[in-house]
């Protein structure tokens, strides 16, 4: 059998095995501790999560701990998801958690002194906005965990400024300042992509 197409038809069980089961079978089921259950309730996001846990991170081994880590806490804490509001977005909500406590430590080491500050509507927002998704993707990982944090949380989460701060234990004001240095690095390593390979 082909290789490509022995790899589709499980793919496609898979899915369709995950797809059986509504959200509301697969948490009763999984609160009930059923392994069967669990792993169809993982299949289902893993791939979702896997993507917001490696945009926080600074590489794919991390990603994939803090996936991990994301997934203990989801099945720990079954029990407390009400069922009010979108489950995928709940589930999300602890990756980005997961993700910021992975790096807690270091978060709060970032100098924000002497950073100056933009006003709206610069040139970096319209050259950040006449970039890809996928190309800021690819270099969000280079840029120091602060800067890493506050950006995916401002710009991709859609998280304010205070409840930024209140996540990450800053004030307000250096969750502004975070955005602003993280948006000068990108723009930087998007038009020198040999600074890339450097440590920020």
């Amino acid at each position: 059998m082909d290789a490509a197409f022995f790899t589709k038809c499980v793919s496609n069980h898979i899915e369709e095995r995950v797809l059986k089961y509504s959200e509301k079978d697969l948490i009763k089921q999984c609160i009930k501790g059923k392994a069967r259950y669990q792993r169809d309730l993982y299949d289902r996001f893993a791939g979702k999560m896997y993507a917001v846990c490696y945009r926080y991170a600074k590489n794919k081994e991390d990603a994939k701990d803090i996936l991990q880590e994301t997934f203990i806490k989801v099945f720990a804490n079954l029990k407390s998801f009400k069922g009010e509001g979108s489950f995928e977005g709940w589930i999300r909500r602890i990756a980005v958690t997961t993700s910021i406590r992975h790096y807690e430590n270091s978060i709060r080491k970032i100098d924000t002194r002497d950073i100056e500050l933009v006003q709206e509507g610069s040139v970096q927002e319209t050259i950040l906005s006449e970039i890809s998704a996928q190309e800021i993707s690819s270099v969000i990982s280079n840029l120091p965990d602060g800067y890493r944090m506050v950006f995916n949380m401002y710009a991709i989460e859609g998280y304010s400024h205070k409840e930024i701060g209140k996540e990450l234990g800053i004030t307000e004001s250096s969750s502004r300042s975070q955005l602003t240095r993280a948006r000068k690095m990108l723009i930087g390593l998007l038009t020198n992509p040999e600074k890339q390979t450097m440590t920020c």
